[in-house]
């Protein structure tokens, strides 16, 4: 049997589902939503895959001397010229 407390969040759920858009006040929602202080990965990791990759040395070497997470750092350079290609597509 259900406590009072889960039968009122159930019966607000419902009456939450039946109202139309209209109905819904979002006057207490900010309308500006900012990320930049977002961690990426909090919740999600991706999948790592280990490889063999050839790298110029002068590359490499200038990660490790600007970035203690070198490879984490080139993780990210590939990503992000991965997705300006995708922008750019599209």
């Amino acid at each position: 049997m259900k406590n009072n407390s889960e039968e009122l969040l159930l019966k607000e759920a419902q009456a939450l589902k039946d109202m139309s858009d209209s109905e819904i006040n979002y006057d207490d929602i900010p309308n500006d939503i900012i990320f930049h202080s977002s961690e990426r990965g909090r919740f999600y990791r991706p999948i790592k895959h280990s490889i063999t990759l050839r790298l110029d040395a002068d590359l490499i070497e200038w990660f490790k001397k600007h970035h203690p997470k070198y490879q984490t750092a080139i993780n990210a350079a590939l990503r992000k010229h991965v997705q300006n290609e995708i922008r750019g597509a599209i």
